[in-house]
This record gives C-alpha cells, structure tokens and sequence, in this order.
C-alpha cells in the first residue's frame, strides 16, 4: 500500500490528483488490476470527474454548499457537520482498472481529493492490485 499526502489550502476543495495516483501505480509495475484509492477521513473525500474545465469543479463545490448549507440545525456541535454530510455523498473510496500499467479513464476523467473541512494535510492511501 502506498499512502499520498495532499496539504489542501480552503475549506472546501476539488484537487486533481490523478498523476499522484499514476505515479503509485507505475512505480508497482503492475500492467493488469485494479487500483484502489482510500480516504481515511470523515471530512473528505474521493470522486472521478471531468478534470479538463476548472469551472466543473467550481460547480460541484457551489452545488454542494448549496443543497449542504454551512450552517444549519445541525445536531453535531463541532461546526463541521456539512462537512461530514458532503464527503459521506462523495464517498471514501474508489476503484479503476490498470491496464498496460496505466489508469483506465475516460478522456476528461480525473480522480480528486474533495476537502469538505480545511484547509488540513490528509493521506490518500493507495493499494493496487495484480491480476493473477
């Protein structure tokens, strides 16, 4: 397993890390599998989208605070409930299939590492897998 370290710098954030995620695969040398991508937080996030326009990421943050206010009614007095809410609708984890020893995306096709609760330094652990 390889672990990444991403230093966010906002509160809320899309950042591109999909060379990173290469990066570990290549270094494997594994031509056939599966890549996994973990987060191991409650207030982030992983998600594969168009990595091409900056503006796309810009809408999912906008949409996001929209239909997740901030500051609502919640239960959860930390101040960060928001945060707990949009990355549990992203999700902590995801799978791509490596073949040829590389990513197998979509031309637009980007993973990124959603900050929900910064600005903070996160890990994005990484195991990929041989097919056998």
């Amino acid at each position: 397993m390889e672990k990444i370290t991403v230093a966010t710098s906002a509160q809320v954030e899309l950042i591109d890390i999909t060379g990173d995620i290469q990066k570990a695969v290549s270094k494997t040398k594994v031509e056939k599998g599966v890549c996994m991508v973990f987060v191991p937080h409650t207030t982030a996030g992983i998600t594969i989208n168009e990595n091409a326009d900056p503006s796309v990421k810009a809408d999912i943050i906008k949409e996001l605070n929209k239909i997740i206010p901030f500051s609502d009614n919640y239960a959860h007095n930390e101040g960060n409930s928001a945060a707990h809410i949009k990355a549990s609708l992203l999700g902590f984890s995801l799978s791509v299939i490596v073949e040829n020893g590389s990513l197998q995306l979509g031309t637009w096709q980007g993973i990124c590492f959603a900050e929900f609760d910064g600005p903070r330094t996160r890990q994005v652990w990484i195991d990929i897998r041989n097919e056998s």
